[in-house]
């Protein structure tokens, strides 16, 4: 399933699993703007970045039950799924790395530690994004979904973690803008910091127990701290 950058860690030294979508890459002009052309689509009125955090959840067809007050038909799913990944593919041109977030994981690996990715997003087009933003070196691993879409990334997450030789799980830290990133980690083993660059709104971030942080660097900063305690709750 992943495609490995470089050599794996060696020893157990402090690991980040990075998200991708509202965490490395700042795209969240585009999923709302996908989201929205997609909304128009069937019918339903825009949403606003507010809301979005408010509502948003994983799986996704349940952000959608929120939307529209009921769970939508495989059909509707299928529709509206389709539509929001043509969008989103016309959006995300503009978008980039979030801000100082190639310093913050040339700054990590200078350090002596490992890093990898785990996203939902698709793997065929997550890979030449990476590459694309000539940052693939500095990770030792990276997974994207093979999968259909919509699904829990706690299985993922595990699997991402068994497939690293030499990572502690109590001394890996999730880096994520979702509350399942937080789920997943805990599922694996493994820390969680949460960033409110992305998809959910600091309330709803707040509610799955693990720190929360406004900038990547205090994640990182959070990070180092859980990973040297190694012990998970």
């Amino acid at each position: 399933m992943g495609t490995n950058m470089g050599t794996n860690g060696a020893g157990p030294a402090a690991h980040i699993v990075w998200d991708w979508n509202g965490t490395l890459f700042h795209d969240t002009d585009a999923v709302i703007g996908a989201t929205n052309s997609a909304f128009a689509e069937i019918g339903l009125e825009p949403i606003t970045l507010e809301r979005y955090r408010e509502l948003y959840c994983v799986p996704i067809p349940r952000f959608y039950e929120r939307l529209l007050g009921r769970m939508p038909s495989d059909a509707e799913w299928l529709v509206m799924d389709e539509a929001f990944h043509r969008h989103y593919g016309e959006h995300r041109v503009r978008c980039g790395l979030a801000e100082g977030a190639d310093l913050l994981l040339e700054g990590w690996q200078a350090a002596g530690h490992s890093q990898s990715i785990l996203s939902m997003f698709g793997h065929d087009e997550l890979i030449p994004l990476v590459r694309g933003f000539g940052i693939e070196t500095r990770f030792v691993r990276v997974d994207g979904r093979t999968g259909p879409s919509g699904g829990s990334k706690s299985a993922h997450m595990v699997r991402h973690l068994a497939a690293l030789r030499r990572v502690d799980p109590a001394r890996t830290v999730v880096i994520g803008d979702a509350a399942d990133d937080a789920v997943a980690a805990r599922d694996a083993g493994a820390h969680a910091v949460l960033y409110t660059g992305g998809s959910h709104s600091r309330s709803s971030l707040e509610a799955a127990g693990a720190p929360v942080v406004d900038t990547l660097a205090e994640a990182v900063e959070a990070a180092a701290e859980l990973a040297r305690g190694g012990v998970v709750a």
